[in-house]
């Protein structure tokens, strides 16, 4: 029997629990999906590194899972845009069962290999592609066919299982064994398997951003500002990084639309928006070392 499957001997009477005790065995156990993205961070780190050069050459991040694994796939691939200003295009989220599944399960979609392989080809992937590929047992269908067909496309692929030795992380170019254990309620794995594959992708897509270049420092620079909230974020950023006031910073950011790398650029370095993308071109977006120049 699968980890994630196996009775947790340990709350056998769990629905007798009183409700303070059955909440905090609930949260408690949580702790174990940090320990165990702690426990895989090297192969991580890993999939990080195979990862920069082939997104560095254009290449796309594309999401492959079922059920709680592809919402989870989906809900990392929508925030890469307005936290990092990583184009819509760029960031592909298949669900099996289609977009519907996102909010009803959808019967049986999981357990179609062919159709994980046919909805991999159909958004064309290709060699500078990566590949990521979420199944809490290691063993579903869909994700098995999408992942075969990403490796014959010659993708990287990296696979994220919640049991070790699950098909999934072996057939992966790159594999990541969170091993999360039973369940407190057996067998639902939306909980701290889950959690444990919403950090994983979490870290996994912060750090290829950082090494991109739309982190400095620790700021988020390269945000989009699609609403009064980021707005207002951009603006504080901005003058945290320069020093600048509100005023100031607020004059700038609207005349390069917003973009808080351009105008930490031209603040800090006193000239024009325009000169500041030019140094941030050069610099292949590194504030850093635009800053330098």
């Amino acid at each position: 029997m699968l980890k994630t499957e196996t009775p947790a001997h340990d709350h056998a009477l769990l629905d007798q629990y009183p409700t303070a005790d059955l909440v905090n065995v609930l949260v408690d156990d949580q702790l174990n999906a940090v320990n165990a993205v702690r426990a895989a961070a090297p192969r991580i780190a890993a999939a990080v590194t195979a990862a920069l050069p082939r997104v560095e050459a254009g290449g796309r991040l594309i999401y492959v899972g079922a059920g709680t694994s592809g919402r989870l796939g989906v809900l990392d691939s929508v925030e890469l845009y307005p936290t990092f200003s990583w184009p819509h295009g760029r960031a592909v989220a298949l669900l099996a069962g289609g977009t519907d599944a996102m909010f009803v399960a959808v019967e049986g979609a999981e357990d179609d290999i062919v159709q994980g392989a046919a909805d991999l080809k159909s958004v064309n992937v290709g060699k500078d592609d990566v590949v990521l590929l979420i199944a809490a047992s290691g063993g579903t269908p869909y994700v098995l066919g999408a992942l075969r067909a990403a490796r014959e496309a010659g993708a990287l692929t990296i696979g994220f299982a919640n049991n070790p030795d699950a098909p999934v992380a072996n057939e992966a170019e790159i594999g990541v064994t969170l091993d999360t254990g039973p369940e407190v309620i057996s067998g639902s794995t939306r909980l701290k398997a889950g959690t444990s594959q919403k950090i994983a992708l979490n870290t996994f897509s912060s750090a290829l951003m950082v090494r991109l270049n739309k982190v400095y420092g620790n700021l988020m620079v390269d945000l989009k500002a699609t609403n009064a909230k980021l707005v207002r974020r951009a603006i504080r950023l901005t003058c945290f990084a320069t020093g600048a006031d509100e005023a100031a910073a607020r004059e700038v950011l609207e005349q390069c639309g917003f973009h808080v790398k351009v105008a930490i650029v031209a603040l800090s370095k006193n000239t024009t928006v325009e000169q500041a993308r030019a140094l941030l071109d050069a610099a292949h977006g590194s504030v850093r070392q635009a800053l330098a120049a």
